[in-house]
């Protein structure tokens, strides 16, 4: 594969929602000084992440061209085959990222190893010249990440690295109905958690950490509860969170493995405030109201990350 242009992902820094929150500087710094933070805090991250991407722009110039986007324009922007993905932040903007780019390589770049832990951000600014050098000469690996989809009956599509959440967008009960192996039921819980290999280590997790120390709480004797997936795995997990039995509701479908011959379908009984997003980013969301089914598998896209 031949790369023309390098499209480098990049998130606003705080420092920036900052401003835009309080429209000045000024009155941004007075904020966070008068409620006692350290506002040099602020100014040192942003200044450090422009560093960083003043060095890539700088490793890019004579190898590709290049533009740079934010994260907000993702959903709508048209990547090609010829598009080098790089990305420019945190470790949840690879997430989001990797749904929208088609499979492409994406090179995960730490702009602030001194904050950011970089799971998914595996290389530095200075490296990045000799990365480019090796993908442009076809030299090059990449991390394979199985993906979730979900699929509407309207149609609608939505991709997840690492998690979806299905439910209600507030704190109140949500109500569908749940079908998995054969067996479905009506439910009401707190929502449902669909995650894959990458995101088993995240919000997968601290349910499975809950589930033990109730457990353990009552059986000292007990095994713990947990599943922890290869990144590449043709699996997905689902939880249900907080189900409540009634007379209406049941709670027999908890957990459960999706496979490429297994999936998961869930029927909105909520009039309402239903939502489906993936990977936190609540602000890309499907709706999920009465009417809508939705059904979870797993995609056939993968995420590509250079190694």
């Amino acid at each position: 594969m031949k790369f023309e242009s390098a499209i480098i992902i990049r998130d606003k820094t705080r420092l920036e929602q900052l401003i835009e929150r309080f429209n000045s500087k000024a009155q941004a710094k007075f904020y966070i000084e008068s409620s006692g933070g350290d506002f040099e805090y602020f100014e040192l991250e942003h200044n450090t992440f422009y560093e960083s991407l003043s060095k890539i722009k700088e490793s890019i110039t004579g190898n590709l061209k290049h533009k740079v986007i934010n994260r907000s324009f993702l959903p709508t922007y048209i990547f090609t085959e010829k598009d080098l993905v790089l990305v420019i932040g945190q470790d949840g903007l690879v997430a989001n990222t990797a749904k929208y780019v088609n499979g492409l390589p994406i090179i995960g770049i730490n702009p602030d190893i001194e904050r950011y832990d970089g799971i998914l951000l595996k290389h530095a600014p200075s490296d990045l010249n000799g990365i480019l050098k090796n993908v442009m000469k076809g030299n090059y690996e990449t991390k394979e990440v199985t993906m979730a989809k979900a699929t509407l009956n309207d149609g609608q599509i939505l991709l997840a690295f690492n998690d979806f959440y299905i439910g209600a967008d507030s704190h109140v009960s949500s109500r569908y109905s749940i079908a998995f192996n054969g067996i479905k039921e009506q439910q009401s819980s707190n929502s449902i958690i669909i995650s894959t290999g990458a995101g088993s280590t995240g919000w997968l997790s601290s349910i499975f950490n809950m589930t033990n120390n109730v457990s353990g709480y009552y059986n000292s004797a007990k095994n713990d509860c947990g599943t922890t997936l290869d990144w590449n795995d043709n699996k997905l997990v689902f939880v249900v969170r907080e189900p409540f039995l009634s007379k209406m509701t049941e709670t027999n479908i908890g957990y459960g493995i999706i496979t490429k011959n297994k999936t998961l379908k869930i029927e909105s009984n909520m009039p309402t405030n239903g939502v489906i997003f993936s990977d936190g980013i609540e602000s890309d969301f499907l709706n999920f109201n009465s009417g809508s089914i939705v059904e979870i598998g797993i995609a056939d896209e993968r995420a590509n990350l250079v190694v």
